[in-house]
């Protein structure tokens, strides 16, 4: 782990390998270990570069307002990348398309999974779901709100939590604690977004894409993933991966590293 000066913030990195530069953007219920099985695959052919967004994992969380698309960037700028391919997960894809979307110059691909997309709302069938699963916990109360989050994310609507690997499970609940923790201080923090939101300009999208969800991942995301790569000029929909919810890479990495090295320049 190394740390690097971004926008006044320490930012912690993990970095391996040498070749085109590929940074990887964890999910808001993870940190950056929820890449490690990409790490090492895809390090035999790139740089790759995994960052803890801020205020995450083991970055700091000035007060300042910042954006976390440009911390993306100010990352490629303390590291001297000019451009790299970016590749995120849920809040991280997020984060990914918002900056391809202000600094398209100096993304040269993008990969999603199970991304959500700036300007949109979940539908009644996911308000109702997290209601179910989530429900009202004190936000400060982590260890039950990551257990309902994890339940919601990680199994998934349609599986049991029996039907998952229970590590999976263990280490997705340790992460999320310290996201809730991280979440919860981030919401003092006056955290900037991109404007316009990106759902209407999907189009603007120039550089390859690939979008690809897990089988039992959201209905709201599989449909999402769906219009990104219909609206995206170079956007290519990979099939669903059975067997896997939220955190597609991390508990599919196979299928996804296979997918990414076939993708990435």
């Amino acid at each position: 782990m190394s740390k690097i000066d971004v926008n006044d913030a320490m930012l912690a990195y993990d970095e391996a390998g040498s070749g085109s530069p590929v940074v990887l953007i964890h999910a808001g219920i993870a940190d950056r270990r929820m890449w490690r099985g990409q790490l090492p695959a895809l390090a035999t052919r790139h740089r790759v570069i995994v960052p803890d967004l801020r205020g995450y994992g083991e970055s700091e969380l000035p007060p300042s307002p910042f954006a976390h698309h440009d911390d993306v960037i100010g990352l490629l700028d303390a590291l001297g990348v000019a451009r790299a391919a970016l590749v995120g997960c849920s809040f991280g894809g997020k984060v990914a398309m918002d900056t391809a979307l202000a600094y398209p110059d100096r993304v040269s691909a993008l990969a999603l999974f199970g991304a959500p997309v700036s300007g949109t709302e979940w539908s009644e069938e996911t308000e109702q779901l997290w209601d179910e699963l989530v429900g009202e916990a004190d936000p400060e109360d982590f260890a039950a709100t990551a257990a309902g989050e994890v339940r919601f994310w990680v199994v998934g609507p349609t599986r049991r939590p029996e039907d998952v690997d229970p590590e999976l499970i263990r280490f997705a609940d340790e992460m999320d604690r310290r996201a809730l923790a991280a979440e919860l201080a981030l919401s003092a923090v006056e955290v900037s977004e991109l404007d316009p939101p990106a759902i209407d300009r999907l189009g603007e999208l120039a550089m390859p894409v690939l979008v690809g969800t897990g089988a039992d991942d959201l209905a709201d995301l599989r449909r999402l993933a769906d219009r990104i790569a219909a609206e995206a000029p170079q956007g290519v929909r990979l099939p669903d991966v059975p067997d896997a919810a939220h955190l597609l890479p991390l508990e599919r990495p196979e299928p996804v590293n296979a997918a990414l090295l076939d993708f990435l320049p």
